[in-house]
């Protein structure tokens, strides 16, 4: 789960973490009145969108006066932003955050990172902040110092001698670093983040360290014990076949194909995308339906495929462990005939109660193809998608 800047900077200031003052504003009346409140002679206009890039897509912008400051958010609010993140369809700006100007005298990149493989946290800092870290990677690698916590430890002085030595920061910025990444690793243990991310963290001319930006993704699996983070969540940022998913239990993210896969087990299911690529075919979405999926669950992943107009065929995938292949199958019939399908259907059951499941949908009296294996299925489905396209 991602949530706006305004409210990580929320985060960061009550944490400890340094941040310019703002404010939200959803008008241009909220606007003039924020940058009034702020007295600052210059302040900065925010699009505030779940996406990087802003300021490259013009949803970033200095004023002045209070007027500027109404004009520039009457044209921001409501202006479809794209950045490269936000791919071409860009995101609607619905409120902006007014935050004061800051003597900027250095920009770095910080950031925390789950590290799935050591167990540990990943702490990625960079002198070249404000910059895309990816395109840093790229170029100048040389520009970037990674180092690992363990979390039996936590922040220890050489981590951060190792980011100074290798950064060549100097002792008052060192000082500050040290003090902030303490904060942060707390944050992230405390919120069960999988991403924290400051760019730019700056150093203004007096000295202080300050978040002038922050990007938080938090691990939905442990959002149960943050109620307040949950209630942070803007549904209006996400898809809206995502959210839906959520709503019925199921694990679904849209992509750009046209065949629509429903699979139980995120292993198999990122197997099935491999496998329809590996014969030609885009696959149109991820959809986990998981171990204990019932009728009524799978008959909700259909309508969830069907809601994609890009879909020409749909691909049932199951290896029944937990899940039992009869109570798929009762599914897949509930569903094409409450729904009315009519694009190509393959389905490949294996496992428990096989042979039911499959007796089930020979008898149904829907129009499907079945796959002997998994190669079959895929092979059968991106032939349909290609025909019916």
């Amino acid at each position: 789960m991602n949530i706006h800047e305004y409210q990580a900077k929320a985060l960061f200031a009550q944490n400890g973490v340094a941040v310019p003052r703002g404010y939200l504003a959803n008008n241009t009346i909220e606007a003039e009145f924020a940058f009034r409140r702020l007295k600052s002679p210059v302040a900065v206009v925010k699009a505030q969108v779940h996406a990087g890039g802003r300021g490259k897509g013009g949803g970033v912008k200095l004023v002045k006066t209070a007027e500027e400051c109404r004009q520039v958010t009457e044209k921001m609010i409501g202006m479809n932003l794209v950045t490269h993140q936000t791919g071409p369809e860009g995101k609607l700006v619905r409120r902006v955050y007014i935050e004061e100007g800051s003597e900027i005298a250095k920009e770095y990149y910080l950031a925390l990172l789950l590290d799935r493989e050591t167990a540990s946290i990943a702490v990625m800092f960079s002198t070249s902040g404000g910059m895309d870290i990816e395109e840093v990677a790229h170029k100048t690698p040389e520009k970037i110092v990674t180092v690992v916590i363990d979390p039996t430890t936590g922040v220890q002085p050489y981590h951060i001698r190792v980011i100074s030595t290798q950064m060549k920061l100097d002792a008052a910025e060192t000082k500050e670093l040290g003090g902030i990444l303490h904060n942060l690793y707390k944050m992230f243990m405390k919120y069960d983040y999988s991403m924290l991310e400051i760019n730019p963290l700056i150093v203004t001319k007096s000295g202080k360290m300050m978040a002038l930006d922050g990007k938080m993704n938090f691990d939905e699996n442990a959002l149960y014990r943050h109620p307040e983070i949950e209630a942070m969540r803007d549904f209006a940022e996400e898809d809206e076949r995502e959210v839906e998913a959520s709503k019925y239990g199921l694990s679904y993210i849209g992509l750009e194909g046209n065949i629509g896969c429903l699979v139980n087990g995120a292993g198999l299911a990122m197997a099935t995308m491999d496998i329809i690529k590996h014969y030609g075919g885009q696959p149109a979405n991820f959809l986990d339906v998981g171990g204990g999926a019932n009728q009524e669950q799978v008959t909700n992943a259909f309508r969830l495929l069907l809601r994609d107009s890009n879909v020409k065929a749909i691909f049932v995938n199951i290896f029944g462990g937990i899940m039992r292949c009869d109570v798929i199958a009762k599914g897949v019939v509930a569903a094409a005939k409450e729904l009315g399908l009519k694009i190509p259907l393959v389905v490949r059951l294996e496992g428990t109660n096989v042979e039911e499941g499959k007796k089930i949908l020979e008898t149904s009296g829907i129009n499907l193809m079945s796959a002997a294996n998994m190669a079959d299925g895929a092979e059968k489905v991106v032939a349909a998608a290609k025909k019916a396209k």
